[in-house]
């Protein structure tokens, strides 16, 4: 269709706006409370144009294009209108541009001097307002406000966290928190989305005086260094220091980030930041030069592997590396005989690994998260995703006000709970019960999907038997879940015509976690809800490079790719690349490395394992008994106390490289700030050592590390730092001509036919008991991450979470005498801690829930090191304890 716009002809869809027509034709219609992708409101008038046979003005962004309509953008009567609206603007708050830190980026103070608008013309008394700065993230100046409404839209319509609203009417009309509280007394999660769309000084930044202003800045676009989501941001810098953080507009995540990404990158600064290479000398770990250390840690591992044998030697790689990085950890291991090389997805997706191999022949999700608006019904469990992913959860939660129907599965109240149609609260431990309740309610009724079956799977028959049991009533007593509800869930996914399976570590940290994810690839399967768009299996990662690590050959069984190490084939494209001769053993897990006598050193690249294993008491004395101890950080973390050499690298903000996040998309990672001291970027570090271990390394950059691993793993073949300069492309890509593969198995399977696996529940390692009558739960809170090794270093997220806590019951409190806030003292049979107790409903009677970011009360002292015999991935959801008040 066409309309006229000042002269010009321009085409445009049904459905679009005169704004988005105009901004299509490069034709300029200033706007302030406008916000893309949200409800238009028109509040702003900024955006009226003049449209013939109108009798008023219109606005712009609210107003739909019509075919053969004229439109004038910059007639006398608009600019009139234009200029009358901003004087009123600046006379109705105290805009003083030349002290407000949002000076040079500011629209209403572009505009004003874009139409030659001063103040005064009203004589307007300004409005007394003290700015609000009782938290630790954004200050709030009520006399700057123009009430646009940006904020609110961005809060309810684009992070859906429906902390702020309009408030009072007329002239004291407002923002408001909650009942007019402040941010800091509000359901505020600090995401930051309300100051990065603000159009003017009424939010800033904290301590913003002591920082640049954002005009005076230089923007680095890198990848957060957070959790798997792998938000795109604009870091902006000033003389070597990060000052503002902006989501990317044009990345996958749309411009928002999460408390952590736009405000935690302040640990790259932190004062205890690791300087200078440190060796132990008489107990004690004392400043050394490069040489001096790499030379020790080359001469150490050669011995021990000389007398011991390769497989004496241990490598843990890590999640926190870019691939380039990890790449060459494993390189340097293979190459020095062992296979024994694993990381940390061994405590959270091994499980995934083992079942999804079995299932369809590969491990990694099936759909980019963009995809989730496709689904009709979103089924998440074993996901607190509002805390571990928030930027993801966002796009779940506008895609249930839109219309989807969103079911949870989890045992405690998470975030996702308040927007869901239907919340399945099954007993901890009892996942394949309800699974499996599931298929035999969409059997009993027919409501499988035949043809899906039928071409693309085997063992439909076996699956139907062995579900026989697995009653709505039976489930029922098994899970504590409704047999009505069980039944709904079941109708609502398998009716779906596109449902997606979103999950997380709640599924996979069990003894039965590959037998979970087995059962989640069965139900899958049964409704044909793989391989389409809205419609797949999707395990959330962790850590933000959990995928490139496990892409780039860091576990002991598969090589960069996922070629096996004891298949011929692969293992000879690697030899022929690398020009080495490597071992076709498999080699051990991280957790069999804490157990195996064998292994006499180890080289920790990035992680934390003296907090982070199970039963971390035993992790800690393990380490500490090795005869040679490897620690490659950015800070001096607890496993680096207990290290004989300890080197220091460089964190995310300072270098260059890539991120695989869990759409399998490749990212760009580039240095924002000079590293601190002495310290090198992990790839440096690996190419310094590689020669002096016998190992050939000799990259000048990372991108030559990237154009070997193109060549060693088929699946990262096309993808090069060119092509991924500002988007980065969804491995599969076997060629430069290959766009990427956002979703998998639209046509067959890895293996061929996907196969239905039966499993049946299993009781925890360890049950409540007389002693013990708890079930613990640990997991993360949206203020932290992992060991705390980089949050914990913000002084902004300690003010919000100072300190760990256990979530109990209501009930259990009061039967014990706890009062919220008392003290307490958790035990289980492999150690105690103390904690402040957090009375809550969030958790059901019998349960608790304790964060394990915290050294000084670190979780994982209690949790169970019994292993999923597959994947060898600890029982870190379930264990028994009890509660001692102090």
């Amino acid at each position: 269709m066409e309309l006229t716009i000042n002269d010009i002809t321009c085409t445009f869809t049904p459905g679009q706006t005169i704004l988005e027509v105009a901004t299509a034709h490069g034709i300029f219609i200033p706007t302030l409370c406008h916000l893309p992708n949200c409800t238009p409101t028109g509040a702003c008038r900024i955006c009226v144009v003049e449209v013939r046979g109108a009798r008023t003005l219109v606005a712009s962004c609210a107003a739909p294009a019509a075919e053969g309509m004229i439109v004038g953008t910059d007639s006398d009567r608009v600019l009139r209108a234009r200029k009358t609206i901003l004087r009123l603007m600046l006379d109705s708050g105290n805009h003083d541009c030349l002290l407000c830190p949002a000076a040079g980026d500011c629209v209403l103070q572009s505009l004003a001097f874009r139409y030659g608008v001063g103040t005064g013309t009203f004589g307007r008394p300004k409005p007394r307002h003290r700015p609000e700065t009782g938290n630790p993230f954004i200050v709030r100046d009520f006399s700057k406000c123009i009430l646009c409404g940006r904020c609110v839209q961005a809060c309810n319509e684009v992070q859906v966290n429906e902390a702020i609203d309009y408030g009072y009417r007329g002239a004291a009309t407002k923002i408001v928190a909650g009942c007019d509280s402040t941010l800091g007394e509000s359901d505020c999660v600090f995401c930051g989305e309300c100051l990065q769309v603000c159009p003017v000084g009424a939010l800033s930044i904290h301590d913003a005086r002591g920082k640049a202003r954002l005009c005076e800045t230089r923007p680095v676009r890198t990848t957060c260094p957070y959790c798997g989501v792998g938000c795109q941001m604009d870091v902006h810098v000033k003389d070597g220091r990060i000052q503002h953080v902006l989501g990317a507009m044009d990345g996958h995540n749309e411009g928002s980030l999460c408390v952590k990404g736009r405000f935690a990158l302040d640990f790259t600064a932190h004062p205890e930041r690791l300087r200078a290479p440190l060796i132990r000398r008489d107990g004690e770990l004392v400043p050394a030069g490069w040489d001096e250390a790499l030379d020790l840690v080359a001469s150490r591992l050669l011995a021990l592997r000389e007398e011991h044998g390769p497989r004496s030697l241990g490598f843990l790689a890590s999640a926190r590396c870019t691939n380039e990085e990890n790449y060459l950890f494993q390189k340097l291991a293979r190459c020095m005989g062992t296979n024994n090389v694993d990381h940390c997805a061994r405590l959270c997706h091994a499980s995934s690994l083992e079942a999804l191999v079995q299932a369809f022949g590969s491990a990694s999700p099936t759909n980019v998260m963009a995809d989730v608006v496709n689904a009709e019904v979103i089924l998440v469990t074993g996901s607190n995703t509002t805390e571990t992913h928030p930027v993801f959860s966002s796009r779940i939660k506008r895609a249930a006000r839109s219309g989807a129907t969103l079911v949870v599965a989890d045992p405690r109240e998470i975030g996702l709970t308040r927007h869901a149609d239907l919340w399945l609260r099954p007993r901890p431990g009892t996942d394949i019960a309800w699974i499996n309740g599931l298929m035999h309610v969409i059997l009993s009724e027919g409501l499988e999907n035949r043809d899906f079956i039928d071409r693309r799977t085997e063992g439909s028959e076996e699956l139907r038997e062995a579900l026989a049991v697995y009653t709505p009533a039976y489930v029922q007593t098994a899970t504590g879940i409704p047999a009505a509800d069980l039944v709904r869930a079941a109708r609502l996914y398998a009716r779906a015509g596109a449902a997606t399976i979103l999950y997380c570590m709640g599924i996979t940290q069990h003894t039965c976690g590959t037998d979970t994810v087995l059962a989640l690839a069965n139900l899958a399967m049964l409704c044909g809800q793989v391989g389409r768009p809205g419609a797949g299996i999707n395990p959330l990662r962790g850590q933000n490079n959990v995928q490139g690590s496990c892409d780039m050959g860091g576990l002991p069984g598969v090589l960069p790719g996922y070629g096996r190490v004891d298949d011929d084939a692969a293992l000879g494209r690697i030899e022929g690349l690398w020009k080495m001769s490597l071992s076709k053993t498999p080699g051990l897990t991280a957790t069999e490395m804490f157990a195996s006598p064998e292994l006499r050193a180890m080289y920790i690249m990035g992680e934390n394992p003296a907090l982070s294993d199970a039963d971390a008491s035993h992790a800690q004395a393990r380490l500490a008994a090795l005869d040679f101890l490897v620690v490659q950080d950015i800070f001096l973390t607890e496993t680096a106390r207990l290290a004989d050499v300890v080197l220091p690298a460089a964190s995310a903000l300072e270098k260059d490289g890539t991120f695989t996040n869990t759409d399998r998309r490749v990212q760009r990672v580039r240095a924002a700030v000079p590293c601190p001291g002495e310290a090198l970027p992990d790839w440096r570090i690996l190419n310094l050592l590689g020669p002096r271990l016998g190992v050939p390394m000799g990259y000048d950059r990372p991108e030559e590390i990237m154009r070997e691993i193109a060549l060693a793993a088929p699946i990262y073949g096309g993808i090069d730092y060119r092509r991924i300069r500002r988007e980065g492309i969804v491995w599969p890509c076997p060629d430069q001509a290959h766009p990427g593969t956002p979703i998998l198995h639209r046509e067959t399977f890895p293996r061929g036919l996907g196969r239905f696996i039966p499993t049946h529940p299993q009781a925890p390692a360890e049950v409540p008991d007389e002693m013990y009558p708890f079930v613990l739960g640990t997991g993360r809170v949206l203020e932290h991450y992992h060991t705390g090794t980089m949050t914990r270093k913000s002084e902004g997220l300690n003010r919000i979470v100072p300190e760990c806590f256990v979530e109990m019951n209501q009930e259990d409190a009061a039967r014990l005498g706890i009062a919220h806030g008392r003290r307490v003292r958790v035990a289980s049979r492999r150690g105690e801690i103390s904690v402040r107790a957090e009375v809550t409903d969030r958790v059901a009677r019998g349960h608790l829930f304790i964060p394990f970011h915290f050294a000084e009360a670190a979780a994982n002292v209690l949790t169970n090191p019994a292993l999923d015999p597959l994947a060898r991935i600890p029982e870190f959801k379930v264990c028994a304890v009890r509660v001692i008040p102090e």
